[in-house]
């Protein structure tokens, strides 16, 4: 099977980079199918028009992401388990934050009791001068990381947020063992390029594009009680949604808002309401 593609040739754009994700999307969607060769390196140097070093790098990208495999001799072959079926997401809010709790490790990489910043206070309704729990944290399955989350919580409610409380319980749960009952989540996806901490922690390249997820949690009365940020890279992660009928023409349906600068105060007038 032979597909036309361009790639971008200019100063810092990586070829063996764009080549790599044009060959995922492929495995991704099915073109090459789980089991399947990939076309011979002399092929797809034809293809995309580069030298065979820049070829052996895409390939090498895609076997450290688990999506194929390169046998000596025979090719590189897509792997039978790089394109996992789309599930039907059956999960509520809390069994989905139980079954994250229970597949992945988390490592805490800060708690700190401190002033938030003053939009974080705003969308908290936080007054000023008081002080929330900031807590940031990685998950990952065995040694890939999945998830980076950013988390505050007004001080009144995080007491007992400390490292070791968090390397031992889900911050949901430490939150429902205050006697919290949570009630309405807001919740905004959007994408940012990753940072050198982000990346870093993420195992991903300086730039690469992230998923980012905020989320505004209230109890049951309507208060927020937790600002949520969570980043995953696209590779690894996705998020699905399952909107009713009687959802889909309301706002629980999602909207999608163009100016970026007014996105914080989006959040924060809807978070009042």
């Amino acid at each position: 099977m032979t597909l036309e593609t361009t790639l971008v040739r200019s100063p810092g754009t990586s070829l063996h980079r764009q080549i790599f994700l044009v060959l995922r999307d492929r495995i991704v969607q099915g073109v090459y199918a789980p089991g399947e060769a990939l076309p011979k390196e002399e092929a797809l140097v034809e293809q995309f028009g580069v030298a065979r070093v820049t070829v052996r790098r895409a390939l090498a990208d895609l076997e450290l992401e688990g999506l194929v495999l390169r046998r000596h001799g025979r090719g590189t072959f897509v792997r039978s388990d790089a394109r996992s079926a789309l599930k039907v997401p059956t999960l509520g809010y809390l069994e989905e934050l139980k079954h994250t709790a229970q597949t992945t490790r988390v490592e805490v990489l800060t708690v700190e009791t401190t002033p938030p910043p003053p939009w974080i206070g705003e969308v908290l309704q936080i007054a000023p001068g008081e002080r929330a729990v900031h807590a940031v944290r990685l998950r990952s399955a065995g040694t890939t990381p999945l998830m980076l989350t950013d988390a505050w919580v007004p001080e009144t409610l995080g007491a007992p947020i400390t490292a070791s409380a968090l390397k031992k319980q889900a911050l949901y749960e430490i939150l429902m063992d205050q006697g919290v009952e949570f009630g309405r989540v807001l919740q905004q996806i959007s994408a940012e390029a990753a940072d050198p901490s982000k990346a870093t922690l993420l195992k991903c390249e300086v730039s690469s594009p992230l998923i980012r997820l905020t989320r505004l949690l209230h109890d049951r009365a309507g208060k927020p009680v937790q600002h949520l940020t969570v980043h995953l890279t696209p590779q690894r992660s996705s998020i699905l949604m399952d909107i009713s009928g009687e959802a889909i023409n309301t706002l629980n349906g999602g909207h999608i808002v163009h100016d970026a600068q007014s996105l914080r105060s989006v959040l924060a007038a809807r978070g009042k309401t």
